[in-house]
């Protein structure tokens, strides 16, 4: 069996743009006809170079190999160009071709990927979402904590047990800093309102994206710990783990991060720093499925658990819940709310929710199928990144 075909896929996240505003899509083909796909997540260029990014490593380093000999590209594609060294823009395009061998590979087995990695743990799995806007809303959910604990009540009615907020401002070019104290007051708010409206009911995820310096964080922790969220979020900038860890060791709450994080090599430096409890890889950034296994292994020697990090599309949550049902040290799964909306509109059949979890799917390879169509009648045609941060200092 070999690799011969590649086709990509630039498909525009219609309104409310939940996940992001466009999703980068990959199909690879055997030269036997089945078809596996990846995405990649957040690579900092216009899409449609990413895609082209993604036809390059496939043509170099892809095209005519086995799509089962996984190690043998991974290290091909990861010393590219004398690189060896974790790169968040090249291991996004692995990640995606990677994802994509992993689904021809539990075709061709008749299994689903989580079969192939040391079988199924998890036969439901525990998700949580964002508080998320409505439309009509008289006022910001992000920015207003009455709203969203009234809004929170729908997720509870929803099944969820865990919900994860931000209001801690924007994240800049220049971060990390020190919240002012509105913010600060705002970010105690928010914890306060959410658990009277919640109550034991639910987990409260503090969400924030390296917004603060390490003593800034340990202040903003001193007020959220009397709300005992279950996780603080990449608290401070992902280029230094030592700082992570100093909030880790300051405060009572759980650090979670890793989204911003690629391969097992910045893993590493991250669990020897005692830099969190929880990883949040991204499986269409990180590597993909195997690197995500190995993280996943390096953390569970340590007690660290994994939440699989999504904010993008479908086909990386499809694989995350591969990762995530075969993993014992497993904790929660990020949901976009119940995988509605184009997030179903996209697949031929739909991710399975229940009361709160995803049930993994028995389907061989990674359980779902691109809509082609659906993609196709969706390309982007913005000019924007998936996800922009501000340019300018915050004061």
């Amino acid at each position: 069996m070999k690799l011969t075909d590649i086709e990509t896929f630039v498909v525009g996240n219609p309104p409310p743009h939940f996940g992001g505003r466009y999703f980068v899509f990959v199909k690879i083909t055997t030269d036997s006809g089945v078809s596996g796909i990846g995405e990649a997540y957040c690579v900092p260029f216009e899409p449609h170079l990413v895609a082209k990014m993604i036809e390059d490593v496939f043509a170099r380093y892809v095209a005519g190999n086995d799509p089962h000999d996984i190690e043998n590209m991974w290290r091909r594609v990861y010393s590219s160009g004398f690189t060896q060294h974790p790169d968040l823009t090249l291991m996004g395009v692995l990640s995606a071709l990677e994802m994509a061998c992993w689904d021809i590979i539990g075709k061709e087995a008749n299994k689903p990927v989580y079969k192939l990695l040391g079988g199924q743990v998890h036969e439901r799995l525990r998700a949580y979402t964002y508080i998320y806007p409505r439309p009509g809303d008289k006022t910001d959910v992000y920015h207003d904590p009455d709203l969203a604990a009234e809004r929170s009540a729908e997720y509870l009615a929803q099944g969820f047990t865990a919900l994860k907020f931000d209001p801690a401002g924007p994240y800049s070019a220049f971060d990390g800093r020190q919240l002012s104290l509105e913010a600060l007051d705002l970010c105690e708010r928010f914890a306060k309102s959410l658990r009277e409206a919640v109550g034991m009911k639910a987990d409260l995820l503090f969400g924030t994206h390296g917004q603060m310096t390490a003593a800034g964080a340990i202040r903003l922790a001193k007020r959220l710990e009397p709300y005992d969220p279950l996780w603080l979020e990449e608290p401070v900038p992902p280029d230094a783990p030592e700082e992570m860890a100093k909030v880790a060791r300051a405060t009572s709450i759980p650090v979670a991060t890793g989204e911003r994080l690629t391969t097992k090599y910045d893993f590493a430096r991250l669990l020897r720093a005692g830099g969190a409890a929880i990883l949040q890889m991204n499986l269409g950034r990180v590597g993909g499925i195997l690197e995500a296994k190995k993280i996943a292994a390096m953390a569970e020697v340590d007690h660290v658990q994994i939440a699989p990090h999504l904010y993008c599309g479908p086909i990386v949550g499809a694989a995350n819940i591969q990762i995530a049902t075969c993993s014992p040290n497993f904790l929660i799964l990020e949901s976009i709310e119940t995988w509605g909306g184009f997030h179903t509109e996209i697949l031929k059949s739909p991710i399975r929710f229940e009361e709160g979890h995803v049930i993994p799917s028995t389907a061989p390879g990674l359980g779902v199928e691109l809509n082609e169509d659906v993609a196709r009648a969706n390309p982007y045609t913005g000019n924007m990144l998936h996800l922009e941060m501000t340019q300018h200092p915050v004061q």
